[in-house]
C-alpha cells in the first residue's frame, strides 16, 4: 500500500496520471482485514489503509478530502474523529455485525450510512454459543488437559453437568439469539430469556428484569449488542443471582460482563463456570481468568469460519458497491 503523499501518484482521482486509471471511489480500510476481504476492496476500490482510526491525520488532506468510504472490523469501528477527519464521507461499511465502535451520532449529524454484516454470521455464532456451552457443562477441554497432563493414571475427571433438561437464560433475542434458541430447544434446554422488550410471537418466557431471569436459569449465554446500553450489565448483582451451580457463555461483546465481578464469583465458587470468546480490551485477557480449570477462554472466533468470514467480505464489500451504485455480478451480500 502506498504511503498517503504518494497516493496522488498512483492513480488516485486528480493525480498525475489519474486518466491513465479507471476512477473508482476512494476507500479508507481502518485496521486489518482477512486477505480475501482486502483483496476484494481493493478490486473494486481505491483504497488507503491506516493501522487504525488514530493514523487518519496521517494522511494528505487532499487525501483526506477525496475518501468517500470507510471498510472496518466492527471492533475497530469508526470513531467520532475518524469520521470528523474525512470531509466527504457517506458510507461507512462494517466487517461484522456490531456497530458499538461506531459512533453513530456523528454519522447521523453528517447523514453518513453505515453498513454491517447482520445475517452472514448468525448462523455460526449460534453454533459455537452451543460448542461453549456443552463443552463447559461437560468439562470437555478440562477433560482434554486432565488427559495431556497424565493425570488420568492417578484418578478420573470430577463428574460433569448434563445439559438435557435444564433451563438456559439468553440475554439478547435477536437473529443470533433465536438462531441459539431453536439449536438449544432440540437439545432439550428450556428456553428462556431477557431483552429490552418483550416479543410475544416468539413464545419463549420472558423476563423484563436480568436478575430474575439469572434466578431462573441454569446456563446464562449473552448475545447482546454492546455499547453503553448494555455495558457491565452482567454485574456481581446478576453473578449472585446466577449462583453456584449455574453457568455464564458470553459471545456478544466483552463490555457486557464487570470481568473483576465475574473473577471475584469464580474464586469464591459463586458461579459454576464461565465460557468467554469476548473481552472487554482484546486481545488482552485478565491475568486472573487464566488460571481457572472452569473457564474456557477463547479468541472471539464465534464466526470465524471460512466460509462465514468468506462471506462477511463479500457482504461487506457488496454494501460498499450498492451504495456506490458499482455493483459487480456475482458479488452479494
Amino acid at each position: 500500500m502506498a504511503r498517503a503523499d504518494e497516493s496522488a501518484r498512483l492513480g488516485a482521482p486528480g493525480g498525475a496520471d489519474s486518466g491513465a486509471l479507471p476512477v473508482k471511489p476512494e476507500v479508507l480500510q481502518v485496521g486489518s482485514l482477512p486477505d480475501d476481504a482486502a483483496a476484494l476492496l481493493r478490486d473494486g476500490f481505491h483504497v488507503h489503509a491506516i493501522a487504525a482510526a488514530e493514523a487518519v491525520l496521517t494522511l494528505a488532506p487532499a487525501v483526506r478530502e477525496r475518501i468517500r468510504g470507510v471498510a472496518a472490523r466492527s471492533m475497530v469501528g469508526a470513531s467520532g474523529s475518524l469520521i470528523d477527519a474525512l470531509p466527504k464521507l457517506e458510507i461507512v461499511s462494517i466487517f461484522g455485525v456490531g456497530l458499538d465502535a461506531v459512533d453513530l451520532d456523528a454519522a447521523r449529524r453528517r447523514g453518513i450510512r453505515v453498513a454491517n454484516t447482520p445475517d452472514v454470521l448468525t448462523e455460526d455464532n449460534a453454533e459455537f454459543a452451543i460448542a461453549l456451552l456443552l463443552a463447559l457443562a461437560r468439562r470437555v477441554v478440562e477433560g482434554d488437559r486432565f488427559v495431556r497432563a497424565g493425570r488420568w493414571t492417578s484418578g478420573s475427571l470430577p463428574n460433569s453437568t448434563r445439559v438435557r433438561g435444564r433451563r438456559l437464560g439468553i440475554v439478547g433475542m435477536g437473529r443470533i439469539g433465536s438462531a441459539l434458541a431453536r439449536r438449544a430447544v432440540a437439545l432439550g434446554l428450556e428456553v428462556h430469556w431477557h431483552g429490552p422488550r418483550p416479543k410475544p410471537e416468539i413464545g419463549y418466557p420472558y423476563h423484563a428484569d436480568l436478575a430474575q431471569l439469572a434466578r431462573t436459569v441454569d446456563f446464562l449465554v449473552l448475545t447482546c449488542p454492546g455499547g453503553p446500553a448494555t455495558a457491565g450489565m452482567v454485574d456481581a448483582r446478576i453473578l449472585a443471582e446466577l449462583g453456584p451451580e449455574g453457568f455464564l457463555v458470553n459471545v456478544a461483546r466483552g463490555t457486557v460482563v464487570d470481568e473483576t465481578a465475574l473473577i471475584a464469583a469464580l474464586e469464591g465458587k459463586r458461579i459454576a463456570g464461565a465460557a468467554l470468546d469476548v473481552y472487554a480490551d482484546e486481545p488482552r485477557v485478565p491475568q486472573a481468568l487464566l488460571g481457572f480449570d472452569n473457564v474456557i477462554l477463547e479468541p472471539h472466533i464465534a464466526s470465524a469460519t471460512v466460509e462465514t468470514r468468506r462471506d462477511i467480505g463479500l457482504a461487506m464489500v457488496a454494501n460498499l458497491r450498492t451504495h456506490f451504485d458499482a455493483a459487480t455480478p456475482g458479488v452479494r451480500p
